[in-house]
């Protein structure tokens, strides 16, 4: 009997040599993540508005605009955003750089912003400037901004 259960010991071994190995876990999240990210948020904006930028933020987001006073909560950013909503308002950004947290779960992008407007005088209107945009994972896998700022480049 021993030698049995030494020659099953040994084939259920020599097996799980020979065997196919498991699937990789998937690759952490890198800055390309983000870049992706990044383009997905700003197509969600352009054809969905305010709607779909808004898409992009954590229900507990947090938005430091130019020159106002810090935004807590999606639900109170929402309602500066309506702008978006004017299709003679146009908000492009484009990230210059980034980094993801060696956890994986936190990354930050950064990179320049234009928003084209008529002006009240009915002229079109450009403002440039540069932003900072905070990334973090949530409990479904998904990434949302979780921090967002901006600030305007002096006009030259």
């Amino acid at each position: 009997m021993k030698t049995f259960l030494g020659a099953c010991a040994l084939a259920i071994f020599a097996a799980m040599l020979v065997s196919p190995a498991t699937p990789a876990v998937p690759a952490k999240a890198g800055v390309d993540t983000l870049r992706r990210m990044e383009a997905e948020f700003m197509k969600a904006a352009a054809e969905h508005g305010s709607q779909g930028y808004m898409s992009y933020y954590a229900d507990d987001a947090v938005e430091v605009p130019n020159g106002a006073a810090v935004i807590h909560g999606k639900v109170n950013i929402a309602k500066t955003m309506g702008f978006l909503d004017d299709k003679n308002n146009r908000l492009t950004w484009s990230p210059v750089g980034g980094d993801i947290s060696s956890s994986g779960d936190l990354g930050y992008t950064y990179g320049t912003y234009e928003f084209s407007s008529v002006g009240k005088d009915g002229k079109p209107a450009v403002e440039h400037g540069k932003y900072t945009s905070i990334w973090k994972t949530q409990k479904d896998g998904s990434w949302k901004v979780v921090l967002d700022m901006g600030n305007a480049s002096p006009t030259q």
